[in-house]
């Protein structure tokens, strides 16, 4: 266990939930987020697909998927600067953003969802993995994920349980985790 970050107390913390589509990620915030507002004050769960609606933004390749995560970024901090919690779960698989975040968002707590991507496809978590339509642009197939390595609390979801009991598992990382400054 990483040892616990000081946050300013003025200030939301952006929960950035990443990891491959399937992963479990947006089950798993939606289940937090009572937890978490409990703890921490006004929440609001946002995922990729969310903002992707938003913004009407439907292209997946990686330059657009870096265009629409610089957004992602800056919606994050105008939100946590108004001292409210946002739990974002995002694929957010590449560096860039995550780097950002840390160093822009004074409150910023990554975890990362582990899973194994040939498990995913094989138990049908995602359609889009199935689609014919899809043209390969998705990360993990074509797009090359670059994984968390600075992530604050790690989940594996090797699917041997069920997101009730992750949620759980994750909200009790993050308590042992989070500390505020004085």
């Amino acid at each position: 266990m990483k040892k616990k970050i000081l946050f300013n107390k003025k200030k939301g913390i952006l929960f950035w939930v990443t990891g491959l589509s399937g992963s479990g990620k947006t089950t798993i915030a939606k289940k937090i987020k009572r937890e978490i507002t409990n703890l921490y004050g006004p929440t609001l769960i946002m995922s990729g697909d969310d903002l992707r609606k938003i913004f009407k933004f439907n292209k997946y390749d990686l330059k657009s998927r870096l265009i629409l995560s610089r957004k992602f970024c800056k919606f994050a901090k105008f939100i946590t600067n108004q001292n409210i919690n946002l739990i974002f779960a995002i694929v957010g698989m590449m560096n860039e953003p995550r780097n950002w975040n840390r160093k822009n968002i004074e409150n910023y707590f990554e975890i990362y969802i582990k899973s194994n991507l040939k498990k995913i496809i094989s138990k049908k978590k995602k359609k889009i993995y199935h689609s014919p339509k899809v043209k390969g642009e998705i990360v993990g197939i074509k797009i090359k994920p670059e994984y968390p390595t600075n992530y604050n609390v790690l989940i594996k979801n090797n699917f041997n349980k069920n997101t009730s009991q992750l949620a759980r598992e994750l909200i009790s990382k993050i308590k042992k985790s989070i500390k505020f400054k004085k």
